[in-house]
């Protein structure tokens, strides 16, 4: 059982001990020190909750609530929704804070709590830390007298207020999607993508699609991080059915992965590289990408004039950075798309609008849009920590052997530079595992990086 407390939220498994896991009372007393946090800053808070179709979900969202009900916060429940339309739906309900419950990517077992600021933002790191530290002391503990409890309406209309939006932004061409008239097939891995990219297929005028693992009951059909190796049926269903191309979301719809028309993957890392194409072939302006991110959108970036920055790992590392450097887009090399014009969040939604205005201008194929990008390739693998394993040190080893020999950077874990290659290697804010990236010109050159650091990582810890 695992309970991790990191700037993506408070995130473990269902079940086990308190303390331990992400169990009932661990849910109610971090939802408790998140809604004390409003309080000290506002009278009346107002908090957005909105989850995703995992099987704890509607369990945890009812203990949430409630807690934030006995300490006088009020609640606008939007009960099955997406991760970027609780951000946005903070912002155009004038609400303090959101709260998010999902666990993104990770298997069924697995929930969280994602917190948001008035901004419709990630709480920062300092906020979170407070209230980590106020939930473990269960400090400041104090509950309202029946008078003053707060309330909890729903509201199940921000979805097609979230889309609408996204349709008004001027990147997005309905008639040019319409007319390009793509045969699209959807991965909902049993989640709110479901409901929320059909009614965005619906918005643009898609007349023929077909929404896989459609039934949101959490059970997901597969693992739900969508990687190439999680992703065969749907790969399979483009070649049968001859489909233009394939979206994938995961459950909480923030990450995007698009699907080649041959059943060959398109490449999370470039979902944001092609929109950020389309992007700056129209405005110019700065990119932002985390450390663990392809090149590519480096390169894309450069052929425009821009500037290309990178952060630490993380939505709210990323988004900082795009604010200090004005970047017009940005996001992560998972399949997180980042547009301030929509609002400073992950959204697959706005990312679809934008691909398929991009696929629609282009008149080409998947593989050969693909084709036309920098090309880079990817190894990601993963080491699972135990009690012994001292990543710190690790890291820092790694350091002392390579700093001279390489460009390194220890702004979040290490990262070495070779001319042509690079390996990321840190600590995860998700799960309980060292997360090791590398990226080369070749499939081949990426996995030897990778290997070459594993065997020393091995050595290192016997």
């Amino acid at each position: 059982m695992t309970l991790i407390k990191s700037i993506s939220g408070i995130r473990g498994t269902i079940g086990g001990k308190v303390n331990e896991s992400l169990t009932p009372f661990d849910a109610l007393k971090y939802s408790i020190s998140y809604g004390n946090m409003l309080k000290s800053k506002y009278e009346k808070p107002v908090v957005v909750i909105g989850r995703d179709a995992r099987m704890s979900g509607n369990m945890i969202k009812n203990i949430v609530i409630s807690g934030l009900n006995s300490i006088g916060v009020n609640v606008i429940d939007l009960d099955l929704s997406t991760t970027p339309t609780v951000e946005f739906s903070v912002v155009e309900l004038n609400a303090q804070g959101g709260i998010i419950i999902t666990a993104s990517h990770n298997p069924k077992e697995w929930n969280a709590l994602k917190l948001l600021n008035h901004r419709g933002e990630f709480i920062s790191d300092a906020e979170g830390k407070e209230i980590v530290a106020q939930a473990d002391a269960l400090d400041g503990f104090e509950f309202e007298h029946v008078d003053h409890l707060g309330k909890c309406i729903s509201n199940n209309q921000m979805l097609d207020k979230h889309i609408e939006k996204i349709l008004r932004l001027d990147y997005i061409d309905k008639k040019a999607i319409e007319d390009s008239n793509p045969k699209i097939v959807v991965d909902a891995i049993n989640s709110t993508g479901a409901i929320a990219v059909e009614k965005m297929l619906e918005a643009l005028n898609i007349k023929e699609y077909e929404i896989l693992n459609a039934e949101m009951h959490g059970n997901f059909n597969h693992n739900p991080e969508p990687l190439a190796q999680h992703l065969t049926q749907i790969s399979d269903y483009i070649k049968k059915h001859k489909m233009d191309l394939g979206i994938v979301v995961d459950p909480d719809v923030d990450r995007l992965c698009f699907v080649n028309e041959d059943g060959s993957m398109f490449g999370e890392e470039y979902t944001l590289v092609a929109v950020a194409d389309f992007l700056l072939s129209k405005k110019s302006g700065n990119t932002v990408s985390n450390l663990s991110s392809t090149r590519a959108l480096r390169d894309i970036t450069n052929k425009y004039g821009g500037q290309y920055f990178a952060s630490a790992v993380g939505e709210v590392n990323v988004v900082k950075m795009m604010k200090e450097n004005h970047a017009l887009i940005g996001g992560e090399g998972n399949g997180g798309v980042i547009f301030p014009e929509n609002h400073y969040g992950r959204d697959a939604l706005v990312g679809i609008a934008l691909f398929l205005s991009y696929y629609a201008e282009k008149n080409l194929s998947m593989t050969q849009i693909k084709n036309a990008l920098p090309q880079y390739f990817m190894s990601k693998n993963k080491i699972e920590l135990t009690p012994e394993i001292n990543v710190d040190e690790i890291i820092n080893q790694l350091h002392q052997f390579y700093k001279d020999k390489e460009s390194c950077s220890i702004v979040d874990g290490l990262k070495i530079d070779w001319e042509n290659g690079w390996v990321h290697l840190r600590k995860s804010n998700t799960e309980p595992i060292i997360r090791i990236y590398s990226e080369a010109k070749s499939q081949d050159e990426a996995e030897t990086l990778a290997n070459k650091i594993i065997i020393q990582i091995k050595e290192m810890i016997g």
